[in-house]
């Protein structure tokens, strides 16, 4: 018997950030992992996140993931108290801070988060170097987008 490969990306996605590429032209992208407490591991299992209002910033030499929202389930401990939108750690190679901090400063890039997936078990977030758009910018993507929308259409009857 043969076994179907889906196609799907490395990993089962939890949140993508959509906005992401309709505001930004994402030069690079990189993984990194989260620090994160347990109610954050379980709600993110069940697939409570949202990106949309998240952004990455880099403060005294590491990266923070800010205004992500991570929902807690209802059976959370009733010791802890959990805070939806904290600011999350995120775990980078110093060379590739440095690199990160060096394009942010000086080149005017920004730190957008792209998607929340799992790899090897452990939650991993993709992080785009990116440009911000213009709303030309944003016009003229949504028209090539359209168009090769009407080609594919067209070429399949």
């Amino acid at each position: 018997m043969s076994r179907k490969t889906s196609k799907k990306p490395a990993g089962d996605v939890i949140a993508v950030n959509r906005r992401a590429r309709h505001d930004y032209f994402i030069e690079e992208s990189l993984e990194a992992g989260l620090v994160l407490e347990g109610w954050e591991v379980k709600s993110l299992r069940a697939g409570n996140a949202q990106l949309q209002e998240g952004y990455v910033t880099v403060r005294n030499g590491e990266a923070w993931l800010i205004g992500a929202h991570f929902s807690p389930l209802k059976t959370v401990s009733t010791h802890i108290r959990p805070d939806p939108t904290r600011s999350r750690k995120l775990l980078l190679h110093r060379q590739e801070l440095d690199r990160l901090v060096g394009a942010v400063e000086r080149k005017g890039y920004a730190l957008v988060p792209l998607d929340l997936h799992w790899h090897k078990g452990r939650a991993k977030l993709a992080i785009g170097l990116a440009k911000g758009k213009k709303q030309h910018d944003k016009r003229a993507a949504d028209k090539d987008r359209d168009w090769q929308r009407q080609k594919a259409r067209i070429l399949k009857h």
